[in-house]
């Protein structure tokens, strides 16, 4: 019997091709008479565009196409708000925003042009804080809007009441910065226009058909001319869905020129191009009663998306009321506002949203339960919402395993013993902290479909090819997609291939966002393989002249039970079902839509399939004499509901474990007057290996009643308790609450000074 791979570490499919240098990246494609392109980007944050002068580019020899604002489609586009030209005309509206595209023989020439196009600019004040923006009387970046991007109020049960009935309240404000999304590999595309008319687009995305989309509304084109094929994606960390111009800029190029065209970012180039975290300043109240159970909560959010919106307002949502449904709280009060400012955009990341709310909430939990006298553990139990209840937001929880996350926790980091042993007092001292957090699997707010579609075609040697949009973008959807598709079949996970999402050919799915494709596309190719196997029965009912019933399935046979020597292989019955009369390619196409409901328009109904659930903790050592906090030992437990793919998993959270860490301690984006200091890696401060710890993991199985086989998301959860772990463990250590990231040394240090002069323990 073929052994099945599911809940066993099982090497990713894409893996030798990528260590082998065979993965096709974006920025690999070559076609004949491919042309290069690079794009003049804005040096002011705010300014009129006078005048642009592009005779001597255009006369540069090796040119071939010079292109404006003015040569762009007028037809604006945006993820909600319709707001932005593919290249900016009139205005510019950031540092950095696209002004101007060359097209030329190489890059050399291209970028050689780009310093001859003469820009007047007219310089205009720039708003770039998000209160001033907000404040009364300032000037509109957007016509009509106040310099408001979104806003949301949601209020449930009796606040005021909860609040009276508390034996603790506590209130602090929080600010969380931006995080660039750090991925390998640069956006690129590669684009060209075929005789037909018909555009293809290859592109480091996480959805084709959201790619598709927004590129027909930005070149005013029709959907069925436009062609989106996912080169292999070197990360995407929910930068790469929706909202970068490097694929419209090179689609436009492209169209006009009859030719292909290769447009990929330098690092400086998609610093200041990707759309980083979404910064926020968060004020925060809640109130425990003495059991320390939460009786109320109240917050308020100051979002900042920058010059367009995009998908910052999704993010927002998500802080303002997801890390409710972690608990049982019944009384619970969000306004957040997202302010446009002159800053570079913000928008989609990993955790989307998660983070900006659990930094605040498990640090307040920590410190509501000192006020208390109990453990932090102890209180994230006793308000954990369990299996089967419904959340104050009419979220149905299928399955938790946060109880068990915090005891797993509890005891890798040996957390009791740690939290029992004597302060230190020379210049290093250790504390433990810990979090928890929550994250969706699926998630319908798009629209009112949360689905896949797969179709499963089998060869007539038995091999299996799987066509599907769902995007790998490092994080194993193709090997995992396999795996079930071999479990059913009962096949080697060898004989299978997942084609390459391509708009033309495969079918609708949402794309890899919302750590939906586990759940969702897993549920849709289960569908799938237990359908085929039922067509080959049949066929082997047909051919074997023998009941259902009486058939047996397995090693790539199926055989008569009571007469074995009467059997056929899964490659006859495939070919079988060809040549026939009437026959046909073993083909099936089945769809997957989660059974969950939009939100109404007070954002209420069960919007995700499933729910996953993490927590984490560390030790760090604080050097009290330099500031400096190094992460010593980390520990995530993560609730995946069936683990498919241990080995994946683990890899997942580990390097989410990295990202916070590096959000929290390391990592900055330094804007000095709207411009960006830092666009490198020489400059901007990610963990290295020497600046991490050993990253250790565990995983709790809660079987999701949903999800194939029990099985939920486990990309993004990890990533959301790690900022306020480190917080906390640094209060622990030497008594400095710090309340704005990143948790830097001379915050450290001001903290430490603050002590000894007044006993305020915040900075």
């Amino acid at each position: 019997m073929t052994a099945s791979t599911i809940g066993l570490d099982t090497p990713q499919v894409t893996a030798r091709d990528k260590v082998q240098g065979r993965a096709m990246y974006a920025g690999d494609i070559k076609l004949p008479g491919m042309l290069h392109a690079k794009v003049l980007r804005s040096p002011y944050p705010h300014a009129r565009i006078v005048q642009i002068d592009t005779r001597a580019a255009r006369a540069l020899p090796g040119v071939k196409l010079v292109l404006t604002g003015q040569d762009t489609p007028t037809r604006l586009w945006g993820t909600h708000r319709k707001e932005q030209r593919i290249l900016a005309t009139g205005v510019v509206r950031y540092c950095g925003e696209e002004v101007a595209a060359v097209v030329a023989v190489d890059e050399e020439t291209a970028r050689d042009a780009l310093d001859l196009i003469r820009v007047d600019y007219e310089e205009l004040p720039a708003l770039l804080d998000a209160q001033l923006a907000l404040a009364a009387g300032a000037p509109e970046i957007h016509a009509g809007t106040a310099n408001i991007g979104h806003e949301m109020r949601i209020e449930r049960g009796d606040v005021a009441a909860g609040f009276a009935s508390a034996v603790h309240v506590y209130e602090a404000t929080y600010t969380v910065h931006s995080q660039y999304p750090g991925y390998l590999e640069p956006m690129g595309t590669v684009a060209q226009m075929d005789g037909s008319g018909k555009l293809t687009v290859w592109t480091s995305t996480q959805s084709v058909f959201l790619a598709r989309s927004r590129l027909a509304e930005a070149l005013d084109r029709p959907l069925s001319s436009i062609r989106v094929v996912q080169a292999v994606t070197g990360g995407g960390f929910g930068a790469k869905i929706v909202e970068e111009s490097n694929s419209l800029i090179c689609a436009l190029l492209a169209s006009r020129l009859q030719r292909p065209v290769r447009l990929v970012n330098n690092r400086l180039e998609d610093f200041m191009g990707a759309r980083s975290s979404v910064p926020m300043q968060v004020r925060l109240k809640m109130g425990v009663d003495a059991q320390g159970l939460i009786v109320a909560k109240d917050v308020h959010i100051l979002a900042e998306c920058g010059a367009y919106s995009g998908l910052a307002g999704d993010v927002m949502h998500v802080t303002a009321m997801r890390s409710d449904s972690m608990h049982r709280v019944q009384n619970v009060r969000s306004h957040a506002v997202l302010a446009y400012t002159h800053n570079p955009p913000r928008g989609s990341f990993r955790g989307f949203g998660g983070q900006q709310m659990q930094f605040p909430l498990n640090s307040h939990l920590t410190v509501l339960a000192g006020m208390l006298g109990i453990d932090p553990m102890e209180i994230h139990a006793r308000n954990a919402i369990g299996a089967g209840e419904i959340s104050v937001h009419g979220w149905k929880i299928g399955s938790t395993g946060l109880i068990d996350c915090l005891a797993q926790t509890r005891a890798a980091i040996s957390w009791d013993a740690k939290r029992q042993r004597q302060p230190g007092h020379g210049s290093k001292r250790r504390g433990v902290g810990m979090a928890a957090a929550m994250h969706v699997s699926g998630n319908r707010t798009l629209g009112n479909w949360d689905g896949s579609t797969i179709v499963l075609k089998m060869s007539e040697d038995a091999r299996v090819v799987l066509m599907t949009s769902e995007c790998d973008m490092g994080q194993g959807a193709n090997t995992m997609l396999s795996q079930i598709c071999a479990h059913e079949l009962g096949i080697p996970i060898a004989h299978i291939s997942v084609a390459t999402p391509d708009t033309d050919v495969s079918p609708y799915c949402l794309g890899s966002l919302a750590s939906r494709v586990t759940i969702i596309s897993g549920n849709a190719v289960m569908r799938a393989a237990r359908e085929a196997k039922a067509k080959l029965l049949q066929m082997a009912a047909d051919k074997l002249q023998a009941p259902l019933d009486a058939l047996v399935y397995g090693d790539g046979v199926v055989s008569v039970k009571d007469a074995p020597e009467r059997k056929a292989t899964l490659a006859e019955l495939s070919r079988l079902h060809i040549f026939r009369h009437g026959g046909q390619g073993l083909l099936v196409q089945t769809t997957y839509d989660a059974p969950t409901v939009m939100h109404d328009a007070n954002y209420y109904g069960n919007v995700a399939p499933a729910h996953s659930f993490a927590t984490q903790a560390v030790e760090v050592e604080v050097d009290t004499e330099t500031g400096q906090v190094t992460v010593i030992d980390a520990f995530v437990s993560d609730d995946c509901g069936k683990a498919l793919n241990p080995l994946a998993i683990h890899g997942q959270t580990q390097g989410a474990m990295a990202q916070a860490i590096g959000w929290t301690l390391y990592e900055e984006l330094q804007i000095e007057g709207g411009r960006m200091m830092n666009g490198n890696f020489a400059d901007y401060t990610m963990p290295t290996a020497d600046s991490l710890p050993s990253l250790r993991t565990g995983l709790i199985e809660s079987i999701d009643p949903n999800g194939p086989y029990g099985a939920k998301g486990a990309s993004e959860t990890a990533i959301l308790p790690g900022a306020a772990a480190i917080a906390n463990a640094v209060f622990d250590a030497v008594g400095v609450r710090i309340n704005h990231l990143p948790i830097t040394p001379e915050k450290i240090l001001a903290g430490l000074r603050a002590q000894k002069t007044s006993g305020v323990q915040h900075a």
